[in-house]
């Protein structure tokens, strides 16, 4: 249940995208790489990936790039996570046909905690990341006279 390497980069780019999403500005995958010190490969990768799922779309040309075509705020994390690391199959599981308490104990709480952590993951979407950071920026401005 760790941040994997994909979602963070896949967080962070739709980020970036989220703030052109407005004017359409594309941006190109080294831009993106280059403010968040990411691997321009392996964020291709990750790019294409949302750009097959319609979140994302490529422009060819000298002024091309990327553009998010989705809304941000109908984006929710659980959806890009879904899409960057596939869907987490949790093991059906009849807690009635595991083999002792112990185990049965221990599979209800993962169940349980698996539930929640997705529940917080489609309850934010990458417009609220995009107004969290905006207002952490804000609230530690530094004012020089």
């Amino acid at each position: 249940m760790g941040l994997s390497s994909r979602v963070e980069y896949a967080f962070l780019a739709l980020m970036e995208l989220a703030d052109n999403y407005k004017t359409q500005n594309p941006l190109k995958i080294g831009e993106i790489a280059e403010r968040h010190s990411l691997p321009e490969r392996y964020l291709e990768q990750i790019l294409s990936a949302l750009r097959r799922e319609g979140i994302i779309q490529s422009m060819r040309g000298a002024k091309g790039g990327y553009v998010m075509i989705r809304e941000p705020w109908k984006i929710t994390l659980q959806e890009a996570i879904a899409i960057v690391d596939g869907e987490e199959k949790a093991r059906e599981i009849e807690i009635s046909k595991v083999s002792n308490i112990e185990k049965s104990i221990i599979y209800e709480i993962w169940l349980q905690a698996n539930c929640a952590s997705q529940g917080i993951f489609k309850s934010f979407t990458i417009e609220d990341l995009c107004q969290q950071r905006n207002s952490y920026r804000q609230s530690n401005t530094m004012y020089y006279i």
